[in-house]
């Protein structure tokens, strides 16, 4: 008989947590528990991309009811009905959550719906009281959205709260240049709320390759969205008439709502980590591993509580690999190298390995890009543009990075991913017959570079 409850105690049910909790009691045959305060799910499934990917659906159909006519369709356009929408959308969430607590049942997981903190390396208390003991504690709690400390904030919402809107507003801020701003910015505008987007740097999506990133923004502004970089809250009250916002760039303007998407921190404070050694970085992440182990041998982490690459499938990958490592006798770090990424901004912007301004660093590149309007959005007299982007080490010739700005860009990244991951050359790109007539077959189509560097 072990000495402890549990083989394992999973803190956090969220899709990291349940992946690893599901796989270490249904095919590693330990004893499980997991303890979640809020919904099964976490924030990918309840407040995050499930969710934020129907609003996303849904506010792609005004511009295809413009197509339509454009293409010879007769279309009788009501207007958008939020409650209907917003009904639809708690009950996908219910049944996806019901789907979440069969599996773990499913796989002989005992649940504890409470909050838990460590007591030491191997005991948890919950918040009813009761203390639960584990030879290995998973810290999987994931992180929430953060508001940057402006006089008024009170009055702003995050993305937490934008899918639980009581009706849509007629106006909206959004603050923020990363993902979660720009992609809640074209679905507000797509949903026909008048929306602002302020961005205290010189182009929204830090980080990602700035001729996708540049494009992105031009086809926001194109769309409606009235983007102001360079741009931040210097105050907020609450009026009669909205919210009275006043800003960096001489604005002083009313607002219906407010949303701060200004960063997100790890969800790690009042559990007890630096009590029992568990070290923490700067942000209040905990800090582990290339196997996910923390300071405290028996206490391990993954997802966004470790704030490395704040990915859901990464999450479920380092929850996969925390089991093979611990309950199967297999040390398997989790692979975070050349990770396929799709932002559903509008357009849409898919992306994996470097961008051109990371490669540079590293040595001699060739950059093949073209830019285009496609047919689909051209016959109907749309102005929209995509682009296709290939980043090519010159001496070895593999390709060492793709960007796709483009409707369905998500979907078209994720298959050069894997010929990416496997190490494929600009020449693998070439020999590749075209598919016609795609968008994607830009990708390999582009015989002569751009530029070298």
């Amino acid at each position: 008989m072990s000495d402890f409850d549990y083989d394992l105690f999973v803190i956090g049910g969220g899709s990291g947590g349940v992946r690893a909790a599901r796989v270490a009691a249904g095919e590693a045959g330990a004893k499980v528990a997991l303890a979640e305060e809020d919904r099964y799910g976490g924030t990918c499934v309840i407040r995050g991309c499930v969710p934020k990917k129907l609003m996303v659906f849904a506010s792609e159909y005004a511009p295809m009811m413009d197509d339509a006519a454009a293409y010879g369709w007769t279309v009788h356009a009501g207007g958008f009905d939020w409650q209907k929408f917003h009904g639809q959308l708690v009950d996908e969430l219910d049944r996806l959550e019901g789907i979440y607590r069969r599996l773990l049942a499913g796989s002989g997981v005992e649940t504890f719906d409470a909050r838990a903190k460590l007591v030491d390396a191997h005991t948890v208390e919950l918040s009813t009281g009761e203390r639960r003991t584990a030879k290995h504690i998973l810290l999987a709690m994931g992180g929430r959205p953060v508001k940057p400390g402006i006089p008024g904030e009170e009055h702003a919402i995050t993305s937490n709260e934008i899918f639980h809107l009581p009706e849509l507003p007629k106006s909206i801020l959004i603050v923020g240049g990363g993902y979660i701003a720009c992609e809640f910015a074209g679905v507000m505008n797509g949903l026909g709320v008048k929306t602002t987007q302020y961005y205290r740097g010189a182009q929204i999506l830090r980080g990602f390759d700035e001729e996708a990133r540049g494009l992105v923004s031009e086809e926001m502004i194109q769309n409606g969205v009235e983007l102001h970089l360079g741009t931040n809250v210097i105050e907020m009250e609450k009026t009669e008439t909205g919210i009275h916002v006043k800003a960096t760039n001489g604005d002083k303007r009313d607002f219906d709502v407010v949303m701060f998407a200004t960063g997100r921190h790890p969800n790690t404070e009042d559990m007890g980590l630096e009590e029992v050694g568990v070290k923490l970085g700067r942000k209040g992440e905990v800090l582990v591993d290339d196997y996910g182990q923390t300071s405290v041998p028996s206490i391990y982490a993954v997802g966004d509580v470790t704030d490395r690459v704040n990915l859901t499938p990464v999450a479920i990958r380092e929850g996969m690999a925390f089991v093979e490592t611990v309950f199967k006798g297999n040390p398997t770090k989790a692979d975070h190298e050349l990770i396929p990424t799709a932002i559903f901004t509008q357009p849409e912007m898919g992306t994996v390995g470097l961008s051109e301004e990371e490669a540079r660093d590293k040595g001699p590149i060739e950059v093949y890009s073209t830019s285009f309007r496609p047919m689909q959005t051209l016959f109907a007299g749309r102005e929209a543009r995509v682009m296709m982007k290939l980043i090519v080490c010159a001496d070895t010739r593999r390709v060492l990075g793709c960007h796709i700005v483009a409707p369905g860009a998500g979907e078209m990244i994720q298959l050069a991913g894997i010929a990416i991951k496997m190490g494929a050359t600009k020449e693998d790109f070439d020999r590749t017959v075209a598919v016609h007539p795609t968008m994607s077959e830009e990708i390999v189509t582009m015989k002569s570079p751009v530029r070298t560097a």
